[in-house]
This record gives structure tokens, sequence and C-alpha cells, in this order.
């Protein structure tokens, strides 16, 4: 058994030329492209998002890596405007090299209660195992996953357009989402704010989540 943090890692991309390219193809409607400036994009996109008309962001897309248990990629899959390819606990055995011989759990560092997380830890480790023990007895895959709980890690490529993270976004950080949802969602957010906040300044989140608790967050070359 191996505890491990979550984390995320996001395509590489540069905000600006995502937003200019929103201008670009927000213009056809008006033929106004002999309007577009050095930072014309920001008085537009404020313009389409305060009046509603936010399908100009639907031109572009990014795509997300993370590593997250099994109760977070549950919750996100529930958005139907995105794309998921998930790591399948029917095909991948934990028994194998591949996987170090061992089940790694995400680490539920928001259990602050030290005697709460130790009753969880125990479960974890009677967990897999039982697993290895069904392995064993040359149980296949899908069905040693039927005691697989909601900690197990899980790695999970997402896509969507920009329109479909704002929406999402400002849906998983409030504080009425799961912790380890938040835990995900609230550094991508960030992220994004930082890199398009002409688009996503205005989403709210829970400011009062602990940032010590936030999960790593790189960009890469997918």
């Amino acid at each position: 058994m191996k505890v491990v943090e979550p984390y995320i890692v996001v395509e590489k991309f540069d905000g600006i030329k995502i937003m200019k390219r929103i201008e670009r193809a927000c213009r056809t409607c008006y033929r106004s492209e002999g309007k577009i400036t050095e930072d014309s994009y920001k008085k537009l996109l404020k313009n389409c998002i305060t009046r509603g008309h936010e399908s100009v962001l639907e031109h572009e897309k990014i795509t997300v890596r993370m590593f997250c248990d099994i109760g977070v990629y549950k919750d996100l899959t529930r958005h139907r405007f995105a794309s998921f390819s998930i790591e399948s606990t029917r095909y991948c055995s934990y028994d194998k090299d591949k996987y170090g011989n061992e089940i790694k759990f995400i680490n539920p560092s928001y259990i602050k209660d030290e005697k709460t997380y130790h009753v969880w830890e125990e479960c974890m480790k009677e967990i897999e195992k039982k697993y290895m023990e069904m392995k064993e007895l040359d149980a296949p895959t899908d069905m040693c996953r039927l005691i697989l709980p909601h900690s197990t890690g899980a790695e999970v490529t997402m896509t969507a357009n920009i329109r479909e993270w704002k929406h999402i976004l400002s849906l998983r950080t409030t504080k009425h989402v799961h912790p380890a949802v938040r835990q995900v969602m609230i550094p991508l957010l960030l992220k994004f704010k930082e890199e398009m906040p002409e688009i996503f300044g205005d989403v709210e989140y829970d400011t009062e989540f602990d940032k010590n608790d936030y999960a790593k967050l790189t960009m890469e070359e997918f």
C-alpha cells in the first residue's frame, strides 16, 4: 500500500493566444476583424461574458491530466460536454510489477483528526490485503475491483472547451463540493485565472480551503 498526493498536469498553453483566437472567431459575427488590436480582446471578451454570450468560448479547448481518487472523477464525469479517458480498474491489475505490486491511495489530507485518519489508513491496508488475496486465488481483475474504495488513486485525462471549463470550475470549487474535488479543482481554477483573467476572473471559489492541501500543478507539453 502506498499513500500518495494528488497532482494535476496541464497541457502547456498560452492564455493570451487562446483569448485572441476567441476574439477573432467572435468578430466573425460583426465582421469587425479590422478592429483587432494588441489588447482589444480584453474589452470584447468582457462584453461577451457580461451579456451571457459565452458560446464563443467553445472555440478553444484545454486538456488536463490528473492523478486523483476515484470519487473525484466520478463527480467530474457528470459533466457531459467534456471528454474523459480514465485508468481502468477492470484492466489495471495492481498486483503486477507495473503498479509496484501495491495499490495507491490518495492521501485525504483534509482529514485533520488523527484518530479518524488512522481508521481510514487501517481500512485501506485491509482492502489492499484482501485485494491481493483475491488475486492469489486467481480472481480476475474486474472481480477484484469490486472491493476498491473511492480513495483508490487513478489517472484521468480530461479535455473540455473553455466555456465548459468555466462552468465546471464555477461548480466544483465551492464550499458545497467534496474536499477531494476542491483539492484538485481550485489549483486548476487559480491557474486559469492567472493565464486568462478576462475569462475566469469572475469565477468565485472557496478561499478558505487550506492551501496546504492543494494538489501540485505543473504544465507540460502533451
